[in-house]
């Protein structure tokens, strides 16, 4: 298990990898665009040579992307619904000239919808974004922590997702478990039992050969309260106990952690060491 954390790719996607050295990262995850709105820049061969050598001289073993916020692949307006799609598409493309091993998303609000209708049009969405792919990067679902009509905060949503997506596509799938917004949705990952639990149900529910990345936040506010505030780790109400039982889960031993505190650097160097002093 490595740990990293999301970190700033100002004035190009290769410094997100020097940025991620600096705070004690051994894996990264970066926003190839600006995950408020308008165009990304052209990955031009020299960027992305420039990207990779920076991976490499930084001894960042992976490398992940988070899709932009905007993203709702459920809405009722065709033209948000089909320009999350093509986002997303354009996102999985750049993160396999890149070489980043994951795209991750949220998915979207069902506003007016019912949840079934909401479910069914991310599966079909998915679907359209999959379909004839034939990058090297993986497409991950995130959990929500099921703030308003948020899709997703529940495992049964996002299988339900999975299953909805043809076959054939879905070694291309996965799912990025965010510690903070599970134990919003009433997941409670406090000690080593519930975390016990959690993984056990994530793996009837969902199948854990889907989980891919874990997003390792701690939590503002307390269970099952639907409010997405991530916390430095051991400052929220989730606790170091969880996370411990995290990482030493004989089950998740593979699975690499990503911190989503804010970027101020010194926060983030702090919840890396407190991951990797857990991990001893």
């Amino acid at each position: 298990m490595l740990f990293g954390a999301h970190v700033s790719a100002a004035g190009g996607v290769f410094n997100a990898s020097v940025n991620a050295k600096k705070i004690g990262c051994e894996v990264v995850q970066l926003f190839s665009r600006s995950p408020q709105g308008g165009p990304a820049s052209v990955l031009t061969k020299e960027i992305m040579a420039n990207f990779k050598m920076a991976m490499k001289e930084s001894n960042q073993a992976e490398s992940y992307i988070h899709a932009p916020y905007y993203i709702n692949l459920c809405s009722s307006n065709n033209k948000i619904r089909y320009g999350s799609i093509s986002i997303l598409k354009e996102e999985l493309k750049r993160a396999s000239l890149l070489g980043v091993k994951y795209v991750m998303t949220h998915l979207g609000s069902a506003h007016d919808l019912p949840r079934a209708t909401a479910v069914k049009k991310v599966a079909e969405a998915v679907a359209k974004i999959l379909g004839g792919y034939k990058g090297s990067a993986t497409f991950l679902l995130e959990n929500a922590a099921g703030s308003g009509n948020i899709i997703g905060d529940k495992f049964e949503e996002l299988t339900a997702i999975i299953n909805g997506i043809p076959a054939a596509a879905r070694y291309n799938i996965g799912v990025c478990f965010d510690v903070c917004h599970a134990f919003a949705s009433g997941y409670d990952l406090r000690n080593k039992a519930s975390v016990d639990q959690v993984i056990k149900e994530f793996d009837k529910i969902i199948g854990l050969k889907y989980l891919k990345l874990i997003h390792a936040n701690d939590s503002k506010t307390e269970l099952n309260k639907h409010v997405d505030r991530h916390e430095h780790l051991g400052q929220g109400k989730i606790g170091l106990a969880g996370f411990k039982a995290l990482i030493h889960h004989p089950k998740l031993r593979n699975i690499n952690m990503i911190v989503e505190t804010n970027d101020d650097g010194w926060g983030q160097i702090g919840d890396i060491k407190i991951l990797k002093k857990l991990r001893k």
